[in-house]
């Protein structure tokens, strides 16, 4: 897959070839992307063109200033790359989501990101919107094409009733639902970061344990223990994680520590990166009044976690 980054008054479309592309900014790039993601790359195979996705970024938040917070990603952007790369896309396009980008008139945007690149069928969902104050909709596209290339509109998706969208997702992953997210997205949601020095307590309580220092914005689940499992030298292994403060041994953390202990496991692994998979909580963080009452609520996640991984 080409990675193509695009910045305001982009020119040309000689040098791409004819496309088929989804618009969208696709955060989760969950089952209702998915949908439009893989249109695109249908009606590509039946034109004959090729397939393409085009993206923003940072978030349009950022820019249009609807949040003083650091913003937090279900797909950060180097693993939206890497899961519409797996999804047999010819080209990402990513826009520099800049203040005189928000600024585009719809048609501006039109034929600049769209017939400006060679674009000859576009693929969106229902409540796509594009231009100055998301002005351009979908039944205002035909207008903005100049007949230059033909779409398609792909409806709602939902599941269990409701839609499937990046809000829903971020909802259940703030209230700890992991085990809720794989019917969601298609599949178990991941976070990924190297391997740090801890303090290396846990394996002097005989559970050693991978200090993850994610990269990235991503989400992080809220505190407890969940059943994980953990890519370590593509090979997975379960275990169980916990986020936390530590508050049995630490009153003074900063931050919560992502400390994953994983079942039959030795080897050292400082300063490989790693993918956690997140599968089911299992408890919320807690203080425990010395080592052995620890120890043995441990060993009662270990068991919960591998009761869950043998069902």
């Amino acid at each position: 897959m080409d990675v193509i980054r695009l910045k305001i008054n982009n020119k040309s479309s000689n040098e791409y070839p004819p496309m088929a592309m989804a618009l969208g900014y696709f955060d989760g790039v969950h089952r209702g992307h998915q949908q439009v993601i893989l249109e695109a790359k249908r009606q590509a195979e039946e034109e004959g063109t090729k397939s393409a996705v085009m993206t923003f970024d940072p978030h349009p938040s950022v820019v249009l200033g609807r949040t003083d917070k650091q913003i937090q990603y279900i797909t950060p952007l180097t693993e939206k790359i890497k899961i519409i790369e797996e999804l047999g896309i010819d080209y990402l396009f990513i826009i520099n989501f800049s203040a005189d980008f928000a600024n585009l008139l719809p048609q501006e945007f039109i034929d600049q990101y769209v017939i400006g690149l060679n674009v000859k069928h576009v693929v969106a969902g229902f409540d796509f919107t594009y231009g100055r104050m998301g002005k351009g909709t979908m039944e205002t596209l035909p207008f903005h094409s100049r007949n230059k290339f033909s779409y398609t509109v792909v409806p709602k998706f939902t599941q269990g009733n409701e839609k499937v969208s990046s809000t829903r997702i971020r909802s259940l992953l703030k209230d700890g639902k992991t085990n809720e997210l794989i019917s969601l997205l298609g599949r178990y949601y991941t976070t990924s970061g190297i391997v740090i020095h801890g303090d290396k307590r846990g394996r002097t309580i005989g559970f050693p344990t991978a200090n993850v220092d994610l990269f990235d914005d991503y989400i992080i689940p809220p505190l407890g223990v969940y059943a994980v499992r953990m890519k370590v030298n593509d090979t997975w292994y379960n275990g169980v994680c916990n986020i936390g403060y530590k508050p049995t041994f630490n009153k003074e953390a900063l931050h919560p520590s992502v400390e994953v202990h994983l079942f039959d496991f030795n080897e050292d692994i400082y300063g490989e990166e790693v993918t956690i998979e997140w599968h089911l909580h299992l408890r919320k963080e807690q203080k425990f009044s010395g080592i052995e009452e620890l120890v043995a609520q441990i060993e009662r996640d270990k068991q919960n976690s591998l009761v869950y991984f043998n069902e």
